[in-house]
């Protein structure tokens, strides 16, 4: 299992690796929420245990914003809020499991490996087929975006951008219906800001053969070759 772990306390991070690394898990670790979300997209692992209280974003933040980026891993929130609204706020923020602190290692581990079999059972049962466009290939159930066998290091808002425009292949996507996608429920941003968006993707897909194309009073999309 490649385990995600996002925790900012340094000890019981360190405690923690050791521990899952122990019993074989593959853990890689992140401390800050900004972070974690682009950690998340390049390590595309099979769970995330989060905990809530992080700096730059909290965990319920980062939980939302990865979400929205169509990062599907399943979540196991980890922290010492432990009342029933706090447990109700984190599923409704998409996580899949909640364990407050103290906790017992056994049961820690028993449910990440419960999240972990019923992703792989899932996905048996019902494998989409990946979106493709010249070398990159959109995975629907990580969330990730690769190029050629590798995870491209993209931020949420240019994985979501790239994400729409891969969904609708030669065909302009709007910068009204883009801005909708990537910044989904922000009433304070402009829709400039997603020009902002897709000069940093542009500049990112300069190696891959996907050129980002600006069409006029249309929109952008992605063209292959």
């Amino acid at each position: 299992m490649k385990l995600l772990l996002v925790e900012d306390d340094p000890s019981m991070q360190t405690a923690l690796r050791r521990a899952l690394q122990s019993r074989g898990m593959d853990v890689q670790t992140c401390g800050d929420g900004r972070a974690a979300l682009g950690r998340w997209q390049q390590v595309a692992p099979d769970v995330v245990l989060l905990d809530l209280s992080l700096p730059g974003l909290d965990g319920l933040q980062v939980l939302e914003q990865a979400r929205r980026a169509g990062l599907t891993t399943p979540v196991l929130i980890l922290t010492a809020r432990g009342t029933v609204g706090d447990r109700i706020i984190g599923l409704n923020s998409g996580a899949d499991d909640y364990l407050p602190k103290p906790f017992d290692l056994d049961e820690l581990e028993a449910r990440l490996r419960a999240l972990h079999r019923r992703r792989a059972e899932s996905d048996t049962e019902s494998s989409p087929a990946p979106l493709l466009l010249g070398q990159l290939r959109y995975e629907k159930q990580s969330g990730a975006i690769y190029h050629d066998d590798k995870v491209m290091e993209l931020t949420p808002r240019e994985a979501a951008l790239l994400h729409a425009l891969m969904a609708r292949p030669g065909h302009a996507v709007s910068k009204e219906q883009l801005f909708e996608m990537v910044f989904p429920g922000e009433l304070d941003v402009q829709y400039e800001a997603v020009e902002v968006v897709v000069y940093r993707l542009r500049k990112k897909l300069a190696d891959t053969g996907v050129t980002l194309m600006t069409l006029r009073g249309l929109g952008y999309l992605l063209k292959a070759g």
